[in-house]
């Protein structure tokens, strides 16, 4: 039923009458006194768009700390469909320094998926809320490599590509009609449009990153049809940023037994600017960093060195990469490495007593104590000792000695024979 005008009218100036009151009397004593909070991020809120279940997309979220003293993270928990890669607490960030966080959002489920986290720390502001959001989907007819896109930082005025290679998983054609970008100083160049591609068809995109003014910018790629969804993220400098190298150009470890570890040691080297490392990949397992904690800042000018340790689990030749991402003006720097895995060599060394009115002495070996016995010393050995260097992992061996005299009368075979087993 509808009211009387009569009555809404003063009951409604008498509500806004007190809010507008209400709101004076609040507001104003809260901007004389207000302060920058000391830790921010950027961005604070994640969409990563729909993923397929199994398969991973990342994001980055830059922690800014705007105070004149260091800020300790000692709380970030995530759950188990979004989660910080490679991330250890305590964190520090030192006065006036950036990190940059990996988030990844792996869904192990189809349909909406979305978590709210709260990071602790003893800044001016204790605690910072962050929101991520994403969909998990059965499938996807059309995936991309890379499934997410870093520039790193950029100087304004400058640019940087990336290639994207879209690829059709399935085996039935795809229709794409469109390329979507969002975000500011992003753009893409790609075959004309709209294309089919058929079953384990690819095309492949350049990506650029052309930032109009200094900060970090987000955005994405939508390619229309499929709906694949690929994030973009850099960060637009006013000058050429930071830049990392690592020595030696490759880490060769040579000949490692299976098994066993070898170390070598690479130094990282920051120019320019100061160079803050994130995170490392090892793109092999058998290939490990060994002794670093992340993040750790390079000042400009500096080195540190830390050890890659390589152990094979198989016999041949190895090869694999670290790649480290940092905030230099190349977000991704590799470091080749390379080896050979070598089987375990084993020898037997055989003893035994001297013989009177002898010349020399045979050896004999059989792969088991009742089989036939075959000479392994090419000529008479007139020592008695006798190292034998063609035996297998994994065999029993069993040996019998014979002595020969002056004649070239040769003694029987000793028993009981010695047994050895090689590991």
């Amino acid at each position: 039923m509808r009211l009387p005008q009569s009555i809404l009218w003063p009951f409604s100036r008498r509500v806004l009458s007190f809010l507008s009151v209400a709101l004076f009397a609040v507001l104003l004593p809260w901007s004389a006194g207000a302060s920058t909070p000391q830790l921010s991020c950027t961005p604070c809120s994640i969409r990563f768009g729909a993923v397929p279940v199994g398969q991973t997309e990342t994001e980055i979220v830059v922690l800014s700390n705007s105070g004149d003293t260091s800020v300790t993270v000692s709380t970030f928990k995530t759950g188990s469909e979004f989660s910080v890669f490679n991330l250890r607490l305590p964190l520090v960030i030192a006065a006036g320094q950036k990190v940059a966080l990996r988030v990844s959002f792996s869904p192990t489920t189809v349909g909406l998926a979305g978590e709210q986290v709260t990071l602790t720390s003893n800044a001016s502001n204790p605690q910072l809320q962050l929101e991520f959001q994403g969909s998990g989907i059965s499938s996807t007819s059309v995936i991309a490599r890379p499934a997410s896109v870093e520039f790193g930082q950029v100087a304004v005025g400058d640019s940087s590509t990336r290639r994207v290679l879209v690829s059709n998983a399935t085996s039935q054609s795809v229709k794409i009609s469109a390329y979507e970008m969002t975000g500011t100083g992003f753009s893409v160049s790609g075959p004309t449009l709209p294309i089919t591609l058929a079953g384990g068809q690819s095309i492949a995109l350049e990506l650029t990153y052309a930032p109009v003014s200094a900060g970090t910018n987000f955005g994405s790629l939508l390619v229309s049809g499929p709906n694949r969804y690929v994030p973009l993220n850099g960060v637009g400098t006013t000058t050429a940023g930071g830049q990392l190298t690592i020595s030696p150009s490759v880490v060769n470890f040579g000949d490692v037994t299976v098994g066993k570890t070898e170390k070598q040691t690479i130094t990282m080297s920051a120019a320019k600017e100061s160079v803050t490392v994130s995170s490392d990949a090892s793109s092999n397992s058998q290939f490990v960093l060994d002794g670093a904690s992340f993040p750790f800042t390079i000042p400009a000018g500096k080195s540190v060195s830390f050890h890659v340790a390589f152990t094979p689990t198989t016999t041949g030749n190895v090869s694999g990469s670290l790649s480290f991402t940092s905030n230099a003006s190349d977000s991704q720097v590799k470091e080749p490495l390379k080896g050979t895995g070598t089987a375990q060599l084993y020898s037997v060394n055989l003893y035994w007593n001297a013989s009177d009115d002898v010349v020399g002495y045979n050896v004999y070996r059989s792969l088991s104590p009742n089989g036939k016995y075959s000479r392994i010393n090419p000529t008479l050995d007139p020592n008695t000792a006798y190292t034998d260097g063609t035996v297998a992992s994994g065999q029993t061996y069993y040996y019998e000695a014979t002595s020969v005299n002056a004649s070239g009368q040769e003694s029987v075979r000793s028993t009981p024979p010695v047994v050895a087993s090689i590991p």
